[in-house]
């Protein structure tokens, strides 16, 4: 239901734009996360926004930049990388949740999310 596209490889300071589409029945009621985990290393909430209202929530590491959006009309959300860093590389995986919507409380757990995609590598060098 979750489909990630548009990891590759970048040099350091470049950029690059993931992409999820989500062909569930509840994108317009979903909190959409994107997280990401390097080899060796925990799954990390990296940045999600709400369905209403769009406000946005981000990892400090990747605060300003990264942007996350979403185009309902198009069920997809978006995650644009700024100034890569080779710490940024990882597998992302886009997820989804409708557990918070109407809470004051934001998702970052991994356990938070019930939906995920397939993942897309993103590989900076230095």
């Amino acid at each position: 239901q979750l489909q990630a596209s548009g990891g590759g490889l970048v040099q350091a300071g470049g950029s690059l734009q993931l992409s999820c589409k989500y062909s569930g029945r509840t994108f317009m009621d979903s909190t959409m996360g994107w997280f990401r985990q390097a080899p060796g290393k925990e799954r990390e909430f990296v940045a999600g926004i709400r369905p209403v209202g769009r406000s946005t929530n981000y990892a400090r590491s990747v605060k300003g930049r990264f942007t996350i959006s979403r185009y309902n009309a198009e069920n997809a959300v978006y995650l644009q990388m700024n100034d890569l860093k080779p710490e940024d590389t990882a597998v992302y995986y886009c997820a989804a949740t409708t557990n918070y919507e109407h809470t004051s409380y934001f998702p970052r757990s991994r356990s938070d999310y019930e939906d995920w995609g397939q993942g897309t590598q993103v590989t900076v060098s230095s």
